[in-house]
């Protein structure tokens, strides 16, 4: 039995994003059941098992401690559980599955283009129609949270099965509090987002269940996980320079870290050798700056590394920290 569960999303644009992150880390997801299967496993990775569910089940799951890592959206996990502490361990963003929460309403309200609008709109229209401004919408924590924020109460919330962005157009709601990446499908239904309507900056995050079981094996295996991922990811924001330096090598590699934030790799077996030095790929034309400037003509060349293991892991660390 694995001594670690994570879940991961089953289908859809997520699933693509998560399956190339891991492939990319060296660790693909294998479905063990075939393509309709919702159990598979990590190439590598013999301790963990990897479920397949949607990622509002993720959401669910990890709240209730019934996997130890999933990979969902930070704006289901708040809609789930609007406190994450002492529940839920954010570990890292990964970068894909990005989403604003927004508050849309129609487009032909040329004057409202503030919650502050809004709120002068909700007390009009109980007056008006002696009954609240409904909001249409599947994040019922969210929005009352935020309302609640910006001092509107004059509303009701109508909880959205369907494509919310259709409700005001169908007349079973005024507003929408919806997700949108670029807007168009908002704007295709006749709607805009208010200036200060966004509530939420949301993408895929990997995540900890801090009340599930976990066992010194769970660790272990969350350890060399968190190790690999920190090691792509360390790889991907640094490039390996190679050089050869003179006399006062060390003299030169001080003021290479100081100016590029660049570290020793490892020293040449003999004298004419060259150095390996670690480079922040941002940093790099830096780097190279700082070796002319100090009188190094030898040829510098780079390469890109697969991993970069670090002696501590501060991924690993903040979840251990967070467990405790």
């Amino acid at each position: 039995m694995a001594a670690l569960t994570l879940a991961v999303p089953s289908k859809g644009r997520l699933k693509e994003n998560v399956d190339t992150f891991f492939a990319d880390a060296g660790a693909a997801l294998v479905q063990t059941s075939g393509a309709r299967g919702y159990r598979a496993t990590l190439n590598g990775f013999p301790d963990i098992e990897v479920m397949l569910l949607s990622a509002s089940e993720i959401a669910s799951s990890l709240i209730a401690g019934d996997v130890h890592l999933g990979i969902t959206g930070h704006d289901l996990l708040l809609e789930q559980a609007p406190e994450l502490a002492g529940r839920i361990h954010l570990i890292k963003p990964l970068g894909f599955g990005n989403a604003d929460v927004v508050v849309a309403v129609p487009q032909y309200w040329i004057d409202v283009t503030t919650m502050a609008d809004l709120d002068d709109v909700c007390a009009g229209f109980a007056h008006n129609h002696r009954r609240r401004l409904r909001v249409a919408t599947k994040y019922v924590h969210l929005t009352r949270s935020y309302f609640a924020q910006m001092g509107i109460s004059d509303y009701r919330i109508v909880e959205s099965a369907g494509a919310t962005e259709a409700a005001p157009a169908a007349g079973t709601a005024e507003i929408i509090v919806d997700i949108t990446t670029t807007g168009a499908t908002l704007k295709a239904n006749g709607l805009k987002v208010l200036d200060d309507g966004p509530i939420l900056k949301s993408e895929a995050q990997l995540a900890a269940a801090l009340r599930a079981e976990w066992t010194d094996g769970a660790r272990k295996a969350v350890a060399a996980l968190l190790d690999r991922m920190n090691a792509r990811d360390r790889a991907r924001k640094s490039q390996v320079l190679r050089v050869r330096l003179g006399a006062n090598a060390d003299q030169v590699l001080a003021r290479l870290e100081r100016d590029a934030g660049a570290s020793l790799m490892s020293r040449p077996a003999d004298a004419g050798g060259e150095y390996v030095i670690l480079c922040p790929r941002p940093k790099l034309m830096d780097a190279i700056a700082s070796l002319r400037a100090q009188g190094c003509d030898a040829p510098a060349t780079t390469q890109d590394a697969d991993y970069v293991f670090d002696t501590a892991n501060p991924l690993y660390a903040a979840l251990s920290a967070a467990l405790a």
